[in-house]
């Protein structure tokens, strides 16, 4: 089901993973497509409150932290400056569906360190 939030419609998911030829784009092209279920999740399931947008973007956390392990199997790899990459995505995401009080760390709580 396509998104209908127009901001998210509109996004370039991980622009900045795509421009750098250490994360191929196979592979960005699945972090986009986790983001994007977040945001298809979220239109389906309209959390009432924090607590459940949070376990949206936990799981969708830990969906990351698996495509990690598939990066790392080809040389790449999510360190520092991707992790950065993400969590201003997901920050857009809550910002976009409603939720500009959602605390930052804990979209991503879930993240490997």
């Amino acid at each position: 089901m396509p998104v209908t939030n127009q901001q998210v419609a509109e996004r370039a998911f991980l622009r900045e993973m795509y421009q750098d030829a250490y994360f191929p784009s196979h592979l960005a092209d699945k972090g986009r497509e986790i983001l994007l279920r977040l945001c298809e999740r979220i239109e389906a399931d309209r959390p009432s409150g924090l607590p459940a947008l949070y376990a949206l973007t936990h799981a969708s956390t830990e969906e990351f932290n698996r495509l990690d392990a598939e990066l790392q199997t080809v040389g790449s790899g999510i360190e520092t400056v991707a992790r950065e990459w993400i969590g201003e995505e997901f920050r857009f995401v809550a910002t976009a569906y409603g939720f500009a009080d959602a605390d930052h760390e804990e979209l991503i709580a879930t993240r490997d360190r």
